[in-house]
């Protein structure tokens, strides 16, 4: 049993199971009805999404210095205990069954999702 970490609308991985989008909105131009059958989730929790300024300010980190900038506030903002609750529940069902958290962006080493992976792993996440 384990997490994946994915880029939303992007083909499933066998045996993935539900598929969870952490984002701020969502994909533009999809009907509701059809997020899940184009691949992008199943379920979506912007509780987990960078807040909005911060969303845009992680768009425009060009270089390592805004990237890390970005990603301490991120840090912090999972800090908050919602943020941290979800977060500790998500470690927890990834040790019971399949499942997938993703976002839009490309690059992921330049998405809130790889700061989540090690979120998730520092909370004993299975991640697969």
């Amino acid at each position: 049993m384990s997490i994946r970490i994915v880029r939303l609308g992007t083909a499933r991985a066998a045996g993935e199971g539900l598929r969870i989008g952490t984002v701020r909105r969502p994909p533009r131009g999809v009907p509701k009805n059809k997020f899940a059958k184009r691949d992008f989730y199943d379920v979506w929790l912007p509780n987990l999404a960078p807040s909005e300024a911060l969303l845009k300010a992680g768009q425009a980190a060009t270089d390592d210095h805004a990237w890390k900038t970005f990603e301490r506030r991120y840090r912090a903002e999972m800090k908050q205990p919602d943020a941290a609750h979800l977060l500790d529940t998500l470690a927890g069902l990834s040790r019971q069954t399949n499942f997938a958290v993703g976002c839009y962006c490309e690059n992921e080493q330049r998405c809130h999702r790889s700061i989540l992976r090690v979120l998730l792993a520092e909370r004993g996440a299975e991640i697969g």
